[in-house]
């Protein structure tokens, strides 16, 4: 279902883009701008079935959406759906996904701790950093049981939503994170989430003080969280680690410390191997 080829010259609407981009940062390269926000669109679920659909939601001239879509297809970035039915991301990013999580020192280091977090609490066990305003997932470990996270490595959520970002943003100073999220649109995803900046600064004041970051139903119903940031050997935040499970276990008492204290010496326990001074003993 390739798009019919297009004619040779000027593409319509190319003085528009080039007024657009002129506020684009130094040194960015609009053509790999549009080909990463058409990867992501598919990514997302969208199968660019219709073009003039696709062309609308990017802002991507319709012409130049059928030749990164030609490009994208040669390359096995992006593969045809049967019937006509659109595209999904194909082996070819699947292959580069899976290459640049292999390649991280931080998954490869953190893994034995995640499997240990998972046995000890007997919930499933992430693994994500920060990239611009959302948190990416790159690892998670579950645990033989049907209470399994649907989290998986890749996966992209909010930072102010979600407990690892909130670890990671607890460990940050409030000008650091105003300019991080100065445009993010602060989506709420539950009741509890906050949606206006004073309110996420409010919950990374809370989150410091803690220690770790807690979630009950924050982000999912009848899903409770516990995150807990990571440092590597200059003391600088490098992600954060978390469980979850069902809310219940959240909300009683004897287990709820249980849960934040295991969750706590993971962190611990990886960012010593990343190179951290130890905590000091209490």
């Amino acid at each position: 279902m390739r798009p019919d080829p297009v004619a040779q010259g000027q593409e319509p609407g190319a003085q528009t883009n080039v007024t657009q981009e002129t506020n684009m940062p130094a040194y960015a390269v609009p053509p790999v701008e549009r080909a990463i926000k058409l990867l992501r669109y598919i990514g997302d679920g969208n199968t660019c079935r219709n073009l003039s659909t696709v062309s609308r939601d990017l802002k991507i001239n319709r012409t130049t959406l059928i030749r990164l879509i030609h490009t994208l297809l040669d390359q096995h970035m992006i593969e045809e759906l049967a019937e006509k039915a659109g595209y999904r991301l194909g082996v070819g990013l699947v292959t580069l996904g899976a290459q640049a999580i292999q390649g991280r020192d931080l998954v490869r280091i953190c893994q034995p701790v995640l499997q240990h977090l998972s046995e000890t609490t007997g919930m499933s066990a992430h693994l994500g950093v920060l990239d611009g305003a959302d948190i990416v997932y790159l690892s998670r470990v579950a645990p033989n049981s049907h209470l399994v996270s649907n989290i998986h490595a890749g996966a992209r959520l909010g930072a102010h939503a979600s407990s690892i970002g909130r670890a990671i943003l607890a460990q940050m100073d409030q000008g650091r994170i105003a300019a991080l999220l100065k445009d993010a649109p602060l989506t709420a995803v539950t009741p509890k989430t906050p949606t206006t900046l004073a309110a996420v600064l409010q919950q990374a004041q809370a989150d410091h003080a803690k220690g770790f970051a807690w979630s009950v139903g924050n982000f999912e119903a009848g899903i409770g969280s516990c995150g807990a940031a990571i440092f590597d050997h200059s003391g600088a935040v490098v992600g954060a680690l978390n469980v979850s499970g069902p809310d219940s276990r959240f909300t009683d008492p004897s287990g709820s410390a249980a849960i934040s204290a295991a969750v706590c010496q993971a962190a611990q326990d990886a960012s010593t191997r990343l190179g951290a001074s130890p905590a000091p003993a209490s």
